[in-house]
This record gives structure tokens, sequence and C-alpha cells, in this order.
């Protein structure tokens, strides 16, 4: 019998969904015993998960796994790299891009299934002027909303969107210098994404041919396009076909250098941040060890379309839900007595003796004068 592996279950309670507070008996219930011993854990402040998995790597602890969103599985992976620890992911998020990518189910106890089954699969990550991302990183209108929404107050997939329209009626587009291994060029973009991994989260593919294993990036530039075809770019956003689009130039590449003309929004992995004007992004590859299915090959996990309308639908209730304000109605308790009422019912005997007395009924006796038979009188 192979000697246990000791897995460490990191839960961020205030990150992600609500769904991460049943995870500690789910842990208890269906993780293989016999396969691992189990440390379970919460984040109390601001970077305590990057703590927690330095430690966790130092006491050599064999998989990490991050429970809440993007951003705790991005505090914990990017602690991992260069490792022999592996990452982990139980999703709990909104948008989930790394785990969708790598296949893992959203269902909490099917993800701690998962993990039953799963080995470590070296994988590449990339870095943005030096932060580490692991899904997408990016400039311009994608960038400007994940800084948006991060300073919003209102959360998930429907909030998300209702940021993008907002910004997107604001929004001009820039003109950038484009350096890579094969060539320098300057181009007028709504948006420029580097994807590592295939989506940004929710199933939105804005690099379908990405994969974490060939040590590439996968570049999309997004061009001006008339109002008129955002149905159909977000048709083909969501449906894996972006690359079919006229308004859209694809390259990969171990490198890229961008020069814009002024400091400004970035995002990777979903996370805002402010940087200089002249970005440079690369790949690692074979960086970071994660926990797959033996039989993935590094690239996104296709997910069939009823399957993706099934899911917008249970999140878009779920967000409903959680939005609606919550009325609670006491109805006050009536205690309603009726009044006792007495009444007294008389006997038969009674009631027999007072009725009237009536005459007696006569009796027909022999040798009464009556009619024959022959109806004569006698």
């Amino acid at each position: 019998m192979s000697e246990k592996k000791k897995i460490l279950f990191l839960i961020n309670p205030k990150s992600g969904t609500g769904g991460k507070h049943s995870v500690p008996r789910l842990v208890r219930s269906f993780i293989d015993k016999e396969k691992f011993d189990v440390l379970i854990k919460e984040t109390r402040y601001v970077a305590h998960a990057c703590e927690l998995t330095k430690e966790a790597v130092s006491e050599r602890v064999d998989v990490v796994v991050a429970v809440g969103g993007d951003g705790t599985v991005n505090e914990v992976a990017r602690s991992l790299v260069g490792t022999n620890t592996a990452l982990g992911i139980i999703p709990c998020g909104s948008g989930n891009g790394l785990a969708r990518h790598l296949g893992i189910p959203l269902d909490g106890k099917k993800a701690v299934e998962f993990l039953n089954k799963a080995v470590p699969v070296a994988v590449d990550y990339g870095k943005i002027n030096g932060s580490p991302f692991f899904c997408t990183c990016g400039i311009g209108f994608d960038a400007l909303v994940s800084s948006s929404f991060a300073r919003g107050t209102r959360r998930g997939l429907w909030g998300y969107m209702n940021q993008t329209l907002t910004d997107w009626l604001n929004y001009e587009p820039e003109v950038y210098e484009i350096e890579c291994e094969s060539f320098k060029k300057d181009y007028k973009a709504f948006l420029i994404a580097c994807g590592n991994a295939a989506q940004y989260g929710n199933n939105a593919y804005i690099s379908p041919n990405a994969s974490m294993r060939d040590g590439l990036l996968s570049v999309t530039i997004l061009e001006p396009f008339p109002a008129t075809d955002v149905p159909l770019i977000l048709g083909q956003l969501f449906g894996r076909t972006l690359t079919r689009n006229g308004h859209i130039k694809t390259f990969e590449t171990k490198w890229l250098k961008i020069k814009r003309k002024s400091a400004g929004p970035v995002h990777f992995d979903g996370e805002p941040a402010d940087m200089q004007a002249e970005i440079f992004v690369e790949m690692v590859p074979q960086g970071l060890n994660v926990m797959a299915s033996p039989d993935w090959n590094g690239c996104s996990v296709v997910v069939p379309l009823y399957k993706q309308l099934a899911e917008l639908v249970s999140v878009s209730v779920s967000e409903l839900e959680a939005e609606l304000p919550k009325v609670d109605i006491n109805i006050p308790k009536m205690d309603i007595s009726l009044p006792k009422i007495d009444i007294p019912f008389p006997k038969v005997s009674d009631i027999v003796e007072k009725l009237p007395q009536l005459p007696p009924i006569p009796s027909f006796k022999k040798g009464v004068k009556g009619r024959n038979k022959k109806g004569k009188k006698e």
C-alpha cells in the first residue's frame, strides 16, 4: 500500500459563493481517506492564503486545495509555482476560469471526488510585468471592466454583464504597439487578451485554442466593431468560435511587448491592477503542478451548450434570490375562544308526558250492525 498524501484545504470564507460553507462536511464524507491525510484551514485576512500555502510547502504537504473564487485560486497558485506541491481547486466563485479549463466539476461533492482520481500534472503559467497569472491577462476594455467591477457593489455574472454594458457605452479603443517573436506592428484595438487557459470564466472563451502545456501565449486582439455586431461577438465568445469573427486577430508567441500612450488598468485572472505604459507578458513552461484528470491534454474541457444554458439559468436564479430583499412576515397568533353554550336536552319520557291526551280508539266487535256481503242491511 502506497504512503498517504497530505492534502490541505484552504477555505476563504469571504470570497466566492455560499457553497464553500459545506466543503468541510463534503471533504470529511467523500475524500478518499486511504489516499489522503486531510487538513482544513480558513483564511483570516488578505494574502493569508499565500502565507498558509508557503507554510504547507515547507511542511511538505503534497496538495493545497484552493476553496473560493478566482482570486483565492490565484493567491494559492502563485505561492506554489516552482514547488513540488500541487494545486487543487474546489470552485466556489462566479467565474471559475481555471477550474473550468481543467474540467473540475462545479458541484462541491463531485469536485472532492475528482481529487480522489486526479494526478499532479505540470502546466505553464504566465507573467505580466512580473505578476503571475494562470488563466488570462489583458489590457483595454476587459481590464477597464475588471477595474470598475472591483470597485462596484454588484457581484456575479449579471453584475459583470451590467458593468460591461455601462463601460462599453463610454469606451474609446486605443492604438497599441505590439511586438513579439515574429513581428512588430501597431493595432487599434478594443482589447488585447493573452491566454494561458481558454476562457475568462463563465464559459467565455476569449482564447478557445489555448493549451496550458505548450509553452505559448494565445493572443487575441479584438479590433473596433459596430454596435450591431455585439450579439454575434457574444454568441461566438460563449460558443468557442470567436476566432471566426472578422474583427479578431490571433497568434501564438512565447512573449509579448505592448506599448500604449500612458499607464492604465490591466487585469490578470480577473484581478485589476494599474501598470505602466509598457507591458511585458511571458510564459513560464511547466512551472506549476495542478491536480488534473490522468487523460487531460492541457486544452480546455468542452462543456456541451445545453449544460452551459442550464448553468446560466441556475446562476441567474441564485443571483436573483440573493438580491431580493428578505421579507419576514409575522402573522400574529389569534386565540379565538368560543363561549361554551350549555343547552339542556329534555329526556324523551318528559316529552311524552307533556303530549296532549288523545281520545280512545273505538274497537269493532261482532254484533255490531252493518252491511252483509251483498250490501243489504241486516
